[in-house]
């Protein structure tokens, strides 16, 4: 498929979608059209594995009539397809509840000028297989090559995507956007003397081709990841400082993410609720969801109702600073839409974030490792022991012991746990030492006291 029919096919779809679902009688109507080619090779021990390239095309419409709304999607977008789905939908809307708070966006909300957000590399459509193949390859054999403990592989894929979204609806909003991405993947097992493996693995993705990782960089640090956890053994329960690579602490950045949801608010199941403007964490601990930035995996011009994206603070020097909402959670609370609004062909809006910052702070990370005579910086987390109503915190992990400010042991089946508004006020330490993790970057952090228990 051509960059131009990516650009200006879905939109025309979606067009003409939304005429038939006015002519039939909806009385209001939104769709949401998607075209996108994907492309991936694996290979596994310097062999090819798997290469799969797909180009898919999708539409989906949603209808409210009397309050009333349903929502279909297909991949037929023939006149004939489109008129049944149409038909469907008005069908489903009938049957279905009054709902007071069904709605589009308000047209004021909504985008008119769309911002260049330079989400598009002209270099990714025309990446080849022979360009992947050797991508994965080159990535897999840096890992292979890293140490001779490294006896295995999972494999390293090496994939691309080009596509573009396009949003009508009847209160006259029409956008579209195209977007690329490009992403390195590897995992290695490195061997203990008795013959046990661990696997680890590690990967890159981006915007732009230029972006990305070296091969190579993506390899070695897979393989010092998988060489580190040689040894690894349980440690005693105790409390003890934590310090969170910066991969662990992109994590934490989701936790608020999804704690500052509009809809858990309305179901009072955050551990945010009425917190608003007053200090949950520790002063170092700032919190942005920016869906605006350049270049970012996270940004769109505008989200999943046509609104505007923008900057939304969650949490500034420690002070709480409020929720992300969609247009419908919006009004059931008497706020307004933050821009935060994703959506799919199949189904309704659904809050969630866009690029996801914790602001640096001034300390190196070996300065914040320095700092601690004992104490276990983090590396690995697992399980899903998160009590998003109370803020209980439990979850599986590994890492490095730290004694006497340096990293020392490897440590596995262990679990961490507090409650996270305890664990905010806790952070002592932010580093400068910002990474991005697909459309979340964040630092090394450090957190005065957690309980570490042996499993």
């Amino acid at each position: 498929m051509s960059n131009a029919t990516l650009s200006t096919e879905p939109l025309e779809i979606a067009a003409r979608l939304l005429e038939l679902a006015e002519a039939a009688g909806a009385d209001l109507a939104d769709v949401v059209a998607i075209s996108s080619t994907n492309a991936s090779t694996t290979v596994r021990k310097q062999q090819i594995e798997k290469v799969s390239e797909s180009t898919s095309r999708s539409v989906g419409l949603r209808v409210i009539l009397g309050g009333r709304q349903a929502t279909v999607s297909t991949s037929d977008v023939s006149d004939a397809a489109l008129a049944e789905t149409v038909e469907t939908a008005l069908e489903l809307a009938r049957v279905s509840e009054p709902d007071p708070f069904a709605g589009l966006a308000d047209p004021k909300e909504q985008a008119r000028d769309l911002p260049l957000l330079s989400l598009f590399d002209e270099q990714i459509p025309q990446v080849d297989g022979e360009h992947r193949l050797a991508q994965a390859l080159a990535c897999e054999q840096s890992a292979l090559d890293a140490d001779a403990r490294i006896v295995n592989s999972g494999g390293a894929t090496f994939s691309t995507n080009f596509s573009n979204f396009a949003l009508v609806d009847s209160n006259g909003f029409a956008g579209s956007y195209t977007d690329t991405s490009a992403s390195m993947w590897v995992e290695v097992m490195a061997q203990e003397e008795d013959g046990q493996l661990r696997n680890a693995g590690w990967s890159t993705s981006e915007r732009s081709l230029h972006r990305l990782d070296q091969p190579e960089d993506v390899g070695r640090e897979a393989a010092a990841r998988a060489l580190r956890q040689l040894g690894a053994a349980k440690a005693s329960t105790c409390e003890v400082p934590v310090v969170w690579e910066p991969r662990m602490t992109a994590g934490l950045a989701g936790i608020v993410a999804g704690a500052a949801n509009g809809e858990a608010l309305y179901r009072r199941a955050t551990f945010f609720a009425d917190r608003q403007q007053t200090e949950v964490a520790s002063p170092l601990l700032t919190i942005v969801d920016d869906a605006t930035m350049t270049n970012r995996l996270g940004s769109r011009p505008f989200d999943g109702e046509g609104v505007v994206t923008r900057r939304n603070p969650l949490i500034e020097h420690g002070v709480f600073q409020g929720f992300l909402f969609d247009s419908y959670n919006a009004r059931r609370l008497d706020a307004a839409s933050t821009g935060s609004a994703w959506r799919s062909v199949g189904g309704l809006p659904q809050i969630g974030s866009g690029n996801l910052a914790i602001a640096p702070g001034e300390t190196t990370p070996e300065q914040i490792i320095a700092e601690v005579d004992d104490g276990l910086y983090l590396t690995t987390l697992m399980g899903f022991g998160i009590n998003y109503t109370t803020g209980d915190f439990s979850r599986g992990a590994a890492g490095i012991w730290i004694r006497n400010g340096e990293l020392a042991e490897p440590v596995q089946e262990i679990n961490v746990s507090g409650n996270l508004l305890e664990m905010f006020q806790q952070i002592d330490a932010i580093g400068n030492d910002t990474q991005w993790f697909g459309a979340t970057s964040a630092p090394t952090l450090r957190m005065t006291r957690m309980t570490v228990s042996g499993v």
